[in-house]
């Protein structure tokens, strides 16, 4: 706790000091902060969810009630490092600002608590309601070390927990497990949504490389429907973390459900990623859409190209009128999370992003942008347009504004078949680069020269994504950075990436390079702590 209030002390005083207007194309409601060395190795980022201490991976039984956002996450309250898993549990007014809660959920004799997912029962199906209150009835998997280590393959179940508070307190189910195993090793990750079409519970769950999907009328007996995935998309590793949400196709009627499955290793560049599905189902069975009946092991279609956007998953219970499907995953990496230079605590969630389901040709696609609400946090504004670059070009400085808590947007017209670099630089030697390569279509990130790479050989390498699918003549760029991560959104969100890095000194400028473009309608929005 002292750590923690050292850190929220210094943030204060960093706010506190804030933003001089030396510029008339910046708007301001504070004092420019002067930018410092790092003089630690914390890197905690300013408006990402953080565990107050120790580690934290997944993000599980995301809710919104009552205007509150709820987030429970695998959490060891115990090290930095992975252990004993708990649901450790956050409350939101609006996915940006949050704050801790005590643990939701803790080990007992039938094993640690892994991930899994929560749902309002407002109809009370499964009976648990007091006729005052919905039931919040969280749904997770049990896993007992000691069937594991004594080589058993059932040693994973699926349990229920309900609670009569909105989600303070759990009471867990005397009939656990709802689901036993039935012999697989990879058994776990349930997530429950509401199918209206066949009014009934579907949740999907995975099973070594597969998906199973199980429906239920009351949220305690559950049968198996059908299963997904053998010989579909990637299979480098275990499919974990699964989610299932039927979407409105943009500026149509047309709707189609998408399975969203994360696994590990087997993402697109390296260990943990999260690949996409769309198709149909028929209340019991999910059937892949025409356009991706040949989707093999090499494919497109991934939330995140990034290596640091992993087994995410949406919000339920999102008001009708509100009608967004909400995102949130873990920003780290199997490879490496354990071993990241922070020591207080360990790992953080991405920003909270609005997904949408797009049709080009007859080709669907997943967009994703930060939610809305990060604007609400902007407290000071530098723009700038038309910008020419030609070889190295200074685009903006620690004098003008701080680009190390930021949203940095641009676009840039008439592409043309070159490189389009761009660098983001601290005081010292840190270096993270990342572009688009017009020749070829990919954009990349490049964190060879960030700061601190050494701790893993898997970290700090150049990255790259598939080929641009938009074939537009010009490029839309928004960068969130906060501190320690950036999280590229191309061509409105067509294209992402996510990637943490460690500088050892604070982010200082932003420049360019290229043969020769312009850069329009810059905007760099300061975040605020």
């Amino acid at each position: 706790m002292k750590n923690k209030f050292i850190f929220l002390f210094s943030c204060f005083l960093s706010v506190m000091l804030l933003f001089s207007c030396k510029d008339n194309n910046k708007q301001s409601n504070g004092k420019t902060p002067e930018i410092t060395a790092q003089s630690d190795t914390d890197f905690r980022p300013a408006f990402h969810f953080t565990p107050e201490e120790n580690w934290m991976n997944d993000p599980n039984g995301m809710f919104f009630l009552n205007g509150t956002y709820h987030l429970f996450f695998q959490h060891y309250p115990e090290g930095n490092t992975w252990g004993p898993m708990h649901w450790g549990h956050a409350t939101s007014k609006d996915m940006i600002s949050w704050e801790e809660q005590p643990i939701a959920l803790e080990p007992d004799e039938q094993g640690y608590i892994f991930s899994g997912s929560a749902v309002v029962d407002t109809e009370n199906t499964s009976g648990f309601g007091n006729g005052e209150t919905a039931p919040v009835i969280a749904m997770f998997t049990y896993h007992d070390p000691k069937g594991e280590e004594e080589g058993q393959d059932d040693f994973q179940t699926q349990a229920i927990a309900y609670s009569l508070d909105e989600g303070k307190t759990f009471t867990k189910y005397k009939g656990n497990p709802v689901i036993e195993n039935p012999g697989i090793r990879d058994f776990r990750d349930p997530k429950i949504t509401r199918d209206e079409v066949h009014n009934q519970w579907v949740m999907v769950l995975s099973a070594d490389d597969q998906t199973m999907f199980y429906t239920s009328q009351n949220l305690k007996d559950w049968e198996l429907a059908s299963e997904f995935g053998r010989r579909i998309g990637a299979h480098g590793g275990v499919w974990e973390c699964p989610d299932f949400i039927q979407m409105k196709v943009e500026g149509t009627e047309e709707k189609k459900w998408v399975l969203i499955q994360s696994l590990n290793p087997g993402g697109f560049n390296g260990g943990s990623g999260t690949q996409y599905f769309v198709g149909d189902f028929d209340g019991k069975t999910f059937t892949l859409d025409e356009s991706m009946s040949d989707l093999g092991e090499d494919h497109h279609y991934w939330l995140d190209f990034g290596k640091d956007n992993y087994a995410g998953v949406t919000w339920a219970n999102i008001p009708q009128e509100d009608g967004r499907h909400l995102f949130m995953g873990w920003m780290s990496n199997w490879q490496y999370a354990n071993e990241v230079p922070t020591e207080t605590w360990r790992s953080a969630m991405t920003i909270a992003r609005e997904l949408k389901l797009t049709k080009t040709g007859e080709t669907y696609q997943m967009i994703s942008t930060p939610v809305a609400e990060l604007q609400e946090y902007t407290v000071e504004e530098f723009t700038k347009d038309n910008i020419s670059v030609e070889g190295e070009t200074q685009i903006a400085t620690s004098e003008e504004i701080d680009i190390s808590k930021s949203v940095i947007s641009f676009e840039i017209e008439n592409l043309k078949d070159q490189e389009y670099h761009f660098s983001l630089t601290s005081e010292g030697d840190d270096i993270l680069k990342f572009g688009y390569d017009h020749n070829t279509e990919e954009f990349y990130i490049d964190q060879s020269q960030s700061g601190l790479t050494d701790f893993n050989e898997n970290f700090g390498n150049k990255i790259s994504t598939a080929p641009r699918l938009s074939k537009a003549s010009n490029l839309k760029v928004k960068a969130v950075i906060d501190n320690m991560s950036i999280e590229l959104f191309f061509d409105n969100g067509e294209t992402v990436m996510t990637e943490i890095f460690f500088p050892e000194q604070r982010l200082k400028n932003f420049s360019a390079e290229g043969e020769k473009f312009q850069i329009n309608d810059l905007r760099i929005q300061v975040i605020k702590s």
